[in-house]
This record gives C-alpha cells, structure tokens and sequence, in this order.
C-alpha cells in the first residue's frame, strides 16, 4: 500500500525429529536445523523490519551446561546480523569435519541444537529496543520451568489481564501484552508443575524425588492444559510459538483464526510459519502437503516425539484477516495470488465506465509493487470486457443492416496500454523538521515514465489500499500530475479503512484514516456536526460497559453515505494544493461485495465493516472515536 504502516510480524517453528547425527549423515550438515530457521525467517522479510530473534533448546545437555540460548538485534538488516553471529558460532563444525564428536560439538556451538523458533518483528507497541524484541524468556532453574515466547498478535485486553496476574500475587516487571501473556503462561506452567508433584512426588503413591520426579514432571506436562487455563479471558488475535527447556515445543493460532500459521511434517522434521509459501519452498513441499493450524487449536510436540494438534479453547466464529491476502502475506501462495487478480478483475467494469471504454486514451499502471497482482486481474479483465462491449455494439451494427468496420476493428484490437509509470525511489531520511523541506523530501519518493502519458489520457492508477492518503497527497498526486494527463484515475483493490484494528495491526487512531475525515467533512458540507456529538453522547455512555454489551455507534456516521459520495470527497481530500495540474482526479474503491467474492473464506473484514471479531475490537472502537473528540493522540487499548 501507498501509505506506510507497520503491522504483522512473522513466526517460524523447526523442531528437528532425528538425532543431530543423522543430517550430518544424509546432508552432511548437522546444522541442518538452524539453516531451515534462517530461511523460513528470510522468506518472511515481508513480515518485519524492526527486529529479529531465535531462541534454541538443546535436547540431553549434561547438567551445569547451558540448554536454552536466545539471540535477539533490533539493528538494521536484523536476521542477517543474527545469522551471521550464528554462522560464526557453527564455524567448529567445518572445521572439525562436520560430523565428529556431535555431542562435544553441541556444547561448545551456542546454536547447535534440536528445537527452534523464530521472530520477525513489527513493533505495534512500546519501543524498539532489544529488550522488547521476540523471543521472550522466563527462566528457572528447573529445565521445564523455561519459557521462550514468540508471537504475532495483539491481546485488546491486555491491561485486565496484567490486573489479574498482580491479583495472583506476581509481581510483573512490564506491561506489553507479550510480557503478560508470558507471564500468564508461566503461571499456569508452574501451577502445572504443582499439581504434578503432588500427584508423582515423595508425598503420593508413586514417591518419586530429585531428578527422577523432575524428569517424570517433564515427560507428564500437558501443553494443551496448560494453554487452555492461561487462554481464559484472552482477546485478541493472536500466533504464538514457544519453546520449554525441557525441549517441549507448541505453536498455536486463536480461536476465531484471525492471524494466519501453518505446518509441514514429515518424518525429518516438524516445522511452522505464518505463511504457506516459505513451508512450501524450503521443504519443497505442495500445498497440500503445507496444513493450517486450526483456530483455537495448540500444535505441541514433547520432547520424546509425541506429537498432538488440539483444541485449547472454544471456538469462534471464524474471521481470518483479509489484509492478509490484500497486502500482507507474500503473493506467490497459488490462493492468494488468484485472489488479488480477482479483486483487480472486480474493478474493471467501474473502470470502464468512468472513462467510457475509451481505452485508447487510458494508461493503466501500479502502485506500489504488492499491487502488481491485483493489476494483472484488472488488465485482463479490462480486455475482455472492453472486447465484449465492442461486440455487442458490432452485431447490433450488424442486425440494424449497416456493419460499423470500426467497432469490427476495434473488437479485433483490443489492447490495454500498460506501463510501468511510478518507481519507488530509495527512502529518503526526513531528519528534517522544516516543514517544507519535509514535504519536499516525501514528494520525492517516487520517479516518473515520461513521453508515455499524452495531455487527452486518463491515467488509471491501482492501490492495493488507501488507508491515510498521506503519500496519495503528499507524493503520489503531486508526481503524477506533472505528466499532465486528462485525468488521473486512482483505484484501490481494498475497500476503505473506516474502522481501527487492534489484532495486529498498528492502525487504531479512527482520525487518521482518509475515509473518517471524508466522512467528517462531508458532515461539516451538510451543516449536520450535531451527529458528531450525539455519536460521542452514546460512546461516553457505554464506555465502562463491559466489551460484549457494547454497540457500533461510529457505523452511523458512515450510514449517511454512499461508498461513491466518500470516496468523492476523499478525491478532494487528496488533491494537493500547489499543483498547477488542471485535470480531473477520480478515486474508485473496491467495495464490501467485491471482496467477499474474491475471497468468500476470508471474513475479517473489520476494519472496512466494523464487524468486530471479538467485543474488545468495540472497545477499542469506542475508545478511538472518544480519543479523537478529546483531542488525544494516543493508541486506543
């Protein structure tokens, strides 16, 4: 998209099933592990720049040696500074031949071990510093006490939760919604670790002590059990992954499938990401063979190999998140990618008829790159449809007795004009705080085709989503306008964001978004501002409410409205001001319709509908709108 936000982070889980000596065998590289983590990480780059970490369990370390390692950069290029620290570590193995003394070399290679995840991080919350960069560790003397935690999600909830754990008698060092949901695991871990003394130790029928009690409590520890009383009362969306010392690994999805994680299995290897496509590319494996986590549902594997995929808490409704195949996830998965060209397709007729099938006077093109799909779906569709209307226009020459040779001959040659018109330029640091020479820095974010436009053309641009018209405004008009077309014709696969998301995505400022300020100035144009204060009069009045009791009052500003009248007055709100361009600028959106049809097994659609997932997406709603009212620009849970 155009507009820059930061959103989701990206999970990877390898959990090797053979002793390390057998992929020193068969691929002659013990560390076989360690590089399908690195390249599951790499083929989820799209998932996170602000950061990057891995943390590793090694299986049967003597004790007083370390089991649990964790490597974790914030800095620039993140996974390839962690991977090159590993690279380093493993250098004894090449060395040394590779597949000599694997145990000796286990101890000595920090990173050299059986069970790893990790983390791409997009930070949607608190700083971007180390110390809030995945994974998490809370640590224990005993080896199945450890927790490593990695996730992809926003809990709405968080601060009840964290109110709840001091109401356990903890005392928590940070509030994040990954140190609280840490936390609460570690809790209920430990709650776990109780009960089974109780039931195994010197005091009960078996009466087992020391190592023996503690490696019956390892083999006996139930992750599903314990993930489904540290569950109660989450809301959210959420991936997790996390590692026990023990050497007991789990990922797991929340139960209305909001954020997206899959897993390949085979008889090497159990492996898990956020996306499809890198499962498929570095196991060289099908789709078929690549399986969802199903929602509300814990992948566990113990240490000895025992392995299960069960339910953890109830089920919801499922409300997988569209932005995910709109932007998101990577587009060479074969669904998503059928998916943007359809939402592009989906566009062709509305296309059409703004600029009355003259395509001879139409260049199409793209931005930014993650559009190309969805345009590819748009041109071809194009094609067709403006071959038929051609047709029909033919035969009905033909059937009134006077044949039209152009419209045969257009018919014949129907060819859209496709070019490549914007190319994103290198970021340029905007240090600067001068205002104007900011905005002179952003206008330059792009380059131009020149000598491809004519003064009669309609330039017909695709977005895959217009969230805040800022780079619309500030960059991409401003450029487009010196190629001094007819008209310039913006088009947005996605529909318009009218309502904040808080499962991830950092978008929960209501005010920020193009289609509310439409919206608002729409209102102000009809002198009818009081239904502004009525739709805070009822927002105030519920805000104490509990979450599940709540209403969508914000949805009555919208309802005033077509989708063709805001995204007019969104045209207005983009246009920029010191222009000299005198053409016409048109902006068309994909709506609600077009997108359930593209892709009917993706319902999350809150943030272009308001139909919340969970009841915290109304508070957060509620919240949002009253910030805005009280001239508060701070995050809304």
């Amino acid at each position: 998209m155009s507009d820059p936000i930061g959103h989701e982070c990206g999970l990877a889980l390898v959990r090797l099933k053979k002793p390390l000596s057998y992929y020193a065998d068969r691929y002659n590289d013990p560390a076989w592990g360690v590089r399908r983590l690195h390249l599951l990480m790499e083929k989820q780059h799209n998932r996170g720049q602000d950061g990057a970490g891995l943390a590793v369990v090694k299986h049967d370390m003597p004790p007083g040696l370390p089991f649990l390692r964790r490597l974790r950069s914030t800095k620039h290029n993140a996974i390839e500074r962690i991977f090159d620290a590993v690279t380093r570590d493993l250098a004894p193995l090449h060395r040394n031949g590779g597949s000599d003394d694997l145990d000796g070399m286990k101890r000595r290679c920090r990173f050299l071990g059986e069970v790893y995840i990790g983390h791409l991080r997009y930070g949607t919350h608190s700083g971007n510093t180390v110390a809030n960069c995945h994974p998490l560790i809370r640590k224990d003397n005993t080896a199945s006490r450890n927790l490593a935690l990695a996730g992809n999600f926003n809990m709405t909830n968080s601060a009840e939760l964290f109110q709840q754990l001091v109401e356990y008698g903890l005392n928590l060092v940070g509030d994040s919604d990954t140190q609280v949901v840490l936390e609460r695991l570690g809790y209920f871990l430990d709650l776990e670790h109780r009960h089974l003394r109780s039931t195994m130790g010197p005091e009960s029928f078996q009466g087992l002590e020391g190592r023996m009690l503690a490696e019956a409590i390892s083999h006996e520890l139930d992750l599903t059990k314990i993930l489904e009383r540290a569950s109660e009362n989450w809301d959210g969306g959420y991936a997790f992954a996390g590692l026990l010392g023990n050497g007991d690994a789990f990922v797991c999805r929340d139960p209305a499938g909001i954020r997206p994680l899959f897993f390949y299995e085979d008889d090497e290897v159990l492996a898990a990401a956020s996306e499809r496509p890198p499962l498929m590319s570095v196991f060289d494996a099908g789709p078929e063979a690549v399986t969802p986590v199903q929602p509300g549902h814990v992948l566990s594997i113990k240490k000895d190999g025992r392995s299960s995929h069960a339910p953890f808490t109830k089920a919801l409704p499922l409300r997988q998140c569209t932005f995910e195949r709109i932007y998101f996830s990577r587009g060479n998965d074969p669904d998503i990618y059928e998916e943007r060209k359809q939402l592009g397709r989906n566009l062709a007729g509305r296309v059409l008829e703004s600029i009355d099938y003259d395509i001879e006077h139409a260049v199409f093109s793209f931005i930014p790159n993650t559009a190309e799909t969805a345009f590819l779906g748009l041109v071809g569709e194009t094609q067709r449809q403006t071959r038929t209307h051609h047709a029909k226009a033919f035969w009905a020459s033909v059937e009134s007795g006077t044949p039209d040779a152009d419209l045969f001959k257009k018919m014949n040659s129907v060819q859209v004009r496709a070019e490549k018109i914007a190319h994103k330029d290198q970021r340029l640091r905007t240090f600067i705080t001068h205002d104007a020479a900011r905005r002179d820095l952003v206008m330059h974010i792009y380059d131009i085709t020149r000598g491809v436009v004519q003064p009669e053309d309609t330039l017909v641009v695709l977005d895959d989503s217009i969230v805040r018209g800022t780079t619309l405004r500030e960059s991409i008009i401003t450029i487009l306008s010196r190629l001094n077309p007819r008209k310039i014709l913006i088009t947005s696969s996605a529909p318009p964001i009218m309502y904040p998301d808080c499962y991830g995505i950092d978008m929960s400022h209501l005010n920020r978004f193009i289609a509310f300020q439409a919206a608002v100035a729409l209102l102000e144009d009809e002198g009818r501002l009081d239904l502004l204060e009525a739709v805070e009069h009822d927002c105030r009045a519920q805000a104490d409410a509990p979450p599940d009791q709540m209403t969508n009052h914000v949805r009555r500003i919208y309802d005033c409205f077509s989708l063709d009248t805001i995204s007019a007055k969104i045209a207005e709100l983009v246009s920029p001001d010191n222009v000299e361009w005198d053409g016409e600028l048109q902006v068309i959106y994909q709506d609600v319709e077009g997108l359930r049809a593209a892709m009917p097994g993706f319902t999350g659609d809150w943030y272009f509908t308001g139909d919340y997932p969970t009841p915290g997406g109304l508070a957060v709603l509620n919240q949002s709108y009253l910030n805005w009212r009280d001239g508060l620009d701070k995050r809304a849970y």
